[in-house]
Parts: structure tokens; C-alpha cells; sequence
């Protein structure tokens, strides 16, 4: 129910926005009617607004229908270390869904559109994005939230043996550990006369010849990573007591960018954009835990005892409780956003897809790591 109140609200937000930044000067002027074509006819200008029409060009129809097919993962790998018993441990946990797939429609307007998909195979999870390309400019919005329940831990201690260590990295979590990612990215392109990236990515423009384009973006990410329950009181323990993480970055960079037009209807396209963080905020929430109470009880070293009856004993009295929490700012950082494409367009129906990969890293305290976002579209879009 919040999921569907969240979903309801951002996109009452958009289109709000949306309609009032692009078409407050004309509200005035006439009924609904009125303002609708106002609108369109707006955005028509802005469509082909200062480009070569020898090398840019606007569809006759300017609605669009995608049915969209997208294949996705998030990793979130963490390092963290510590002492147990006197012994150094680390543990170096990836939270991340399996490749998972999803299916889902896209409706938009000369560039405008909003579009959500739904998971169909491997992690549970779904997809809100919200987009604006034309011109010059750009913005791209993706709400991506899943849940994890199989991490991989690598966990290595000389207190394990090799087979517990094994038993660690094949673990099914009773609670899952909740995973969501908020990511906006925008651009500037220096030469958006001759060069579309809404050709290549929303096909609310068509590349009538090749041409590239130095550009300079940003990109805003939000991660939040919660697994702060009582069932995962060992995970919390092994990452030094953190239970959950908020994780917020900002980002600018500068690349290059190019639509190779082979043949007429075929568009292939490729950008690569090293991005330096400027803003890399992380809020650790500790907890403690009783796992070494637990540890140290004599059922945990008692032969007699089997490993149904310990779990079940051990999960009846494993407790966390919030310690309170603390922000780091980790400093600039380097981070990529590579993407790729490939279009070919008939007059009123295309096929398309791309990919991107987004590389962005964090620390706090003992503890590290980065994420690596990526995913792969494939879509046929209808123009009418």
C-alpha cells in the first residue's frame, strides 16, 4: 500500500511540474482545449528548435507508446573487518539481485514521458523512470528498489573452517536485506545542432547523419541498504555493528559521445563520461547485538547438540538495539557512466536497445566498498 501511494504521489509531482514549468504562460489563454494544443505546439518548436535539419530531424507523430523489456542488477559490495575472540575477521558481503528481468511501457510526448516496469523473473523489485530530452539538454530519472535475501558474504577468519566459511556464502536470510536506489543524471550537449542523444535513448528525435558531441553531465544518487532486524544480528556484527546505510552522492564529469548513422534507419551510439564526486555523504546506523553472549553460551559448543536445535535457539534469542548514528563524508572520488545504444527506425514503429553502467564508490570507518548499477533495454516503440 505505501509502495502504490508512493508511485501515485511522484508521478502526480511530475506531471505537475512538468506542465507548469513548460506551460504557465499559456494557461491563461483558453479552456483545456486551448492548452493542450498550446502545449503540443510548444514543445513541436522545441523539438527542432536550433538544430540542422540536415542532420536532426522531429517524427511527423509525436506521441509514443514503448513496450519495454529490461534486464537489470544492482551490487552493493561492502568490506568491513574486526576481531572476534582475538582472531581478525573480514568480511567483504555483495548485496545484489540476481540479472533480473522485468516488463514494462513507457508513454511519452516529443521526449517527455514517464514509464514503470514490473519484475517477471529473479529478485523482487521494480523500475519508475522519468525522462526529458531535447535539444541540448536532458534529464533522466530512475527509482530502482528491490530486496535481496542470498548476499554473497566472502567471509574469511581463521576462527571458521573452510566448510562454515562455505555455509556463510550460501546463506538464505530470513529477513531480506531492502535495497533502494534513487539516480537522476542529466546533460549539456556542445553541439546539439548536429548531435541528438534523444535519438539514440527515446526516439523522440530521428539522426539523419553521423555526428558526435563533447558533453558535460551530472549525475545525483541516493542509496539507501537496510537489513537492521533482529534475524540478521550476525550480519550487523560482522560489518562492525552498521545495520543500515544512507548513502547520498553528486557527481559532474565531462565525455564525448557519438550517433554513427551507417545506413538510413540504423543509429548506433556510444558515450563514456569519467565523473568526479564532489558530494559523497554516507549515515552509518549502528546497533548492538548479543551475538557474542550467544557465542560464548555453552549450546553453542555442545556436541550433543544439532544444528536445527542451535539455529532454532539462536534465532529465538539473537537481539539488536539502535546505538545511534553517525555521518562521514568520504571526500572526492572517481567514479564512471558508460552507456550504449542501438535504433533502427521505420516511419511509425522502431526497435531499440541500450545499456548503462554506473560505477560509484563510498567508506566509512572500517568499512568500504562501492556500487555498480547497470542495466539493458530492449523496447519496440510505436509512433502515432
Amino acid at each position: 500500500m505505501k509502495k502504490t501511494k508512493f508511485i501515485k504521489r511522484t508521478l502526480a509531482l511530475i506531471t505537475l511540474v512538468i506542465g507548469t514549468c513548460i506551460s504557465m504562460p499559456v494557461m491563461a489563454q483558453g479552456g483545456l482545449k486551448g492548452f493542450v494544443k498550446k502545449l503540443g505546439t510548444k514543445l513541436d518548436s522545441m523539438a527542432v528548435k536550433g538544430v540542422d535539419r540536415r542532420y536532426i530531424d522531429a517524427p511527423t507523430r509525436p506521441w509514443q507508446i514503448i513496450l519495454r523489456g529490461n534486464i537489470n542488477q544492482t551490487i552493493v559490495s561492502m568490506h568491513s573487518e574486526g576481531y572476534l575472540e582475538g582472531q581478525m575477521y573480514s568480511a567483504k558481503p555483495y548485496l545484489k539481485t540476481t540479472p533480473s528481468q522485468y516488463l514494462g511501457v513507457w508513454v511519452g510526448y516529443r521526449g517527455y514521458g514517464l514509464g514503470y516496469t514490473v519484475n517477471v523473473a529473479g529478485d523482487k523489485g521494480s523500475n519508475l523512470t522519468f525522462g526529458a530530452t531535447g535539444g541540448s539538454y536532458g534529464i533522466n530519472v530512475r527509482i530502482h528498489s528491490f530486496e535481496n535475501s542470498n548476499p554473497d558474504f566472502n567471509i574469511n577468519s581463521q576462527l571458521l573452517t573452510e566448510a562454515e566459511m562455505d555455509s556463510w556464502n550460501n546463506i538464505t536470510l530470513t529477513d531480506p536485506i531492502s535495497v533502494k536506489t534513487f539516480m537522476a543524471d542529466g546533460y549539456y550537449l556542445f553541439n546539439g545542432k548536429r548531435f541528438s542523444y534523444s535519438a539514440a535513448y527515446d526516439q523522440s528525435a530521428i539522426q539523419k547523419r553521423s555526428a558526435g558531441s563533447l558533453m558535460a553531465g551530472f549525475m545525483y544518487n541516493y542509496t539507501r541498504i537496510d537489513y537492521a532486524s533482529q534475524s540478521n544480528g550476525d550480519l550487523i556484527f560482522l560489518m562492525g555493528n552498521l545495520g543500515k546505510v544512507k548513502m547520498w552522492q553528486g557527481s559532474l564529469g565531462v565525455g564525448y559521445a557519438y550517433n554513427w548513422v551507417p545506413v538510413r534507419g540504423l543509429l548506433v551510439n556510444i558515450m563514456a563520461m569519467p565523473m568526479l564526486t564532489f558530494v559523497n555523504k554516507l549515515r552509518a546506523y549502528n546497533y548492538s547485538t548479543n551475538m557474542l553472549e550467544l557465542y560464548n553460551d555453552p549450546i553453542t559448543h555442545d556436541p550433543t547438540v544439532s544444528n536445527d536445535e542451535w539455529d532454532k535457539w539462536y534465532y529465538e534469542h539473537i537481539r539488536i538495539a539502535p546505538e545511534g548514528e553517525e555521518t562521514y563524508n568520504s571526500g572526492l572520488s572517481i567514479g564512471f557512466d558508460a552507456r550504449t545504444s542501438l535504433t533502427y527506425n521505420f516511419e511509425r514503429i522502431y526497435f531499440c536497445a541500450y545499456g548503462q553502467f554506473n560505477n560509484i564508490r563510498y567508506h566509512h570507518s572500517s568499512s568500504h566498498g562501492y556500487l555498480n548499477d547497470w542495466f539493458i533495454n530492449t523496447s519496440i516503440g510505436f509512433r502515432f
